[in-house]
């Protein structure tokens, strides 16, 4: 498989010295990227990455598994906000970012983008995607991107342009950058989701004012097309996205009047999942549980800590029940599955520390200590 850069995964740059971190008076996380923010990369050790002053923290695990973690390490994104990542079937995570910078009397809006290649190791060079747009006022209003990577390795950014509706651009299979495409939809907010299913296919949802738009590909490679809008309002940035069967997509989303998590897929509809009203992403992972395959999800409850349940996967009528966990935390929690199975909950906390909790080796979704780190 090529790799998706010019830059060879064995030619990267030195790693940058780590300051020391928030708990020795160091540079403190700010909160979480947007996207998946605890990937597992291909020696099974799970990477968590935060949004700090001046660029990206990352703690990464000491072994498969943990319990141990190192860092956080800095990498420097000078002028780079919305920061996001996304991660590919070949462990490689992506990151995306946009900057604003003095023009004369008035400002440009470019988009970046760069990459890891293997579990701490340092992130390669940021590259420009450059302006939606010619024209200046308009590339202005272009919104925080969003990262997905396809089965080949090819990385796609999707960000809401000046008609709200969403610009997409994305890597061919050599790795080059191509055009900036408009997938057209109409009256969406700023913060979209995006995720790549097992056979290669790429989807995109985003909550706006009619309702959540889906867009998705019916081939690998292909293009995306406007797949519905259905007609319920969620809040921006709450979006998450989990292939749940070979091929199928759930969606689930905190409903804008505060009634709770709601989910949606194909041939099932739009469902609630209770939960309450919450802040930031609904995180969502499949992981077997007693030996089923469940789907855990988490999100922050209006009192600041961790909501969680987990149900059979695409049987959302067994019921759940949503549980407090944790300390009180500002931003959204992750959730992932580690080298032995278990299912790991992350945070940022309010001292921008990373807080870790992992599922006991035993019956159920019970839970260990939170470690801080």
């Amino acid at each position: 498989m090529a790799t998706r850069s010019r830059r060879s995964p064995n030619k990267s740059p030195q790693r940058p010295p780590a300051p020391p971190s928030a708990r020795d008076g160091g540079p403190a996380a700010l909160g979480p990227l947007t996207g998946r923010w605890v990937l597992a990369g291909t020696d099974g050790r799970l990477s968590a990455y935060a949004r700090t002053g001046g660029g990206l923290l990352r703690w990464t695990e000491q072994t498969p598994g943990g319990p141990g973690w190192s860092g956080p390490d800095f990498f420097p994104a000078d002028g780079l906000t919305d920061l996001s990542v996304g991660q590919g079937p070949d462990g490689y995570a992506h990151f995306t970012g946009r900057r604003r910078a003095p023009n004369g009397d008035t400002e440009t809006l470019t988009y970046h983008h760069a990459v890891q290649y293997q579990s701490g190791r340092p992130i390669g060079p940021w590259e420009s995607l450059g302006t939606l747009y010619q024209n200046v006022e308009m590339s202005l209003r272009g919104g925080p991107p969003t990262v997905t990577v396809d089965g080949r390795g090819a990385a796609h950014v999707f960000v809401r342009n000046n008609g709200r509706g969403i610009h997409m651009k994305r890597q061919d299979k050599k790795g080059d950058w191509g055009r900036w495409e408009d997938l057209k939809g109409s009256m969406t907010f700023e913060a979209g989701c995006a995720t790549s299913t097992a056979d290669g296919l790429t989807a995109f949802a985003a909550p706006g004012d009619k309702g959540l738009t889906f867009w998705a590909q019916s081939a690998p490679g292909g293009p995306l097309k406007m797949a519905e809008v259905v007609p319920y309002l969620a809040r921006d940035g709450s979006l998450a996205l989990l292939e749940t069967a070979p091929g199928r997509v759930t969606r689930f989303w905190h409903a804008a009047d505060g009634s709770g998590v709601f989910a949606h897929r194909e041939g099932a509809g739009v469902m609630s999942l209770g939960g309450g009203p919450g802040h930031g992403a609904v995180a969502a992972v499949r992981a077997l549980v007693d030996g089923y395959d469940c789907t855990v999800l988490a999100h922050r409850a209006l009192d600041g800590r961790t909501a969680l349940a987990a149900y059979p996967t695409e049987n959302e009528a067994a019921g759940l029940w949503w549980t407090g966990i944790g300390e009180e935390c500002p931003d959204s929690p992750a959730l992932a599955v580690d080298a032995r199975g278990l299912v790991v909950i992350a945070s940022i906390s309010a001292r921008g520390e990373l807080l870790v909790n992992r599922q006991k080796v035993s019956s159920g979704l019970s839970l260990g200590r939170w470690q801080r780190f």
